[in-house]
């Protein structure tokens, strides 16, 4: 049995994760109610993998570093060096994640950003889906999902509505 790969994220009702120039003012803005599932969430991984440019934003917009008692992976082509906090990897993003999800452990979590997220559809790595979608129509923007994409098919577990914005939980279901 392999680890699963969870994508707990938030998006606009017309499909965008940020605007274009990586905002994100009007999800923060957004009434919500306690951590809107996170927690709950946050309880069930080990792991935390992302891309170079939302490790950015979360060291320059959160402090302290929000991921200090998980395994925190960042993909980079850049970054070379290890902190107290992260490991930078440099390995192809699906090459490696397919080797993390074989190992012991509890769930992976998939912070972001979208060209990890495309690779991970592409290869049909993701086992969770928890979408929360704001009260917001961006027009423009970071898109959730690049096209085109694989067709797969989710189960609904479960609907949470957290003030003005509503969760979905699917399961992607895997062939057999």
């Amino acid at each position: 049995m392999s680890r699963e790969i969870v994508v707990f994220i938030a998006a606009s009702l017309d499909g965008f994760i940020a605007k274009e120039n990586d905002d994100l003012q009007w999800l923060e803005e957004t009434e919500g109610e306690g951590d809107n599932g996170y927690s709950d969430m946050y309880q069930t991984i080990d792991t935390v993998i992302m891309g170079k440019r939302t490790y950015d934003y979360i060291v320059e917009h959160i402090e302290p570093f929000p991921y200090t008692d998980k395994k925190c992976y960042v993909f980079t082509t850049t970054q070379t060096e290890k902190n107290e906090h992260v490991e930078f990897v440099h390995e192809d993003v699906v090459t490696f994640t397919k080797q993390l999800k074989a190992q012991q452990g509890a769930k992976i979590w998939m912070v972001g950003g979208a060209s990890i997220l495309d690779a991970f559809l592409q290869e049909q790595l993701i086992d969770e889906w928890i979408v929360t979608i704001t009260p917001h129509l961006l027009g423009s923007g970071i898109p959730l999902f690049k096209y085109p994409r694989p067709f797969e098919e989710l189960k609904l577990l479960e609907t949470k509505r957290y003030g003005q914005m509503v969760q979905m939980h699917y399961q992607v279901k895997k062939e057999a």
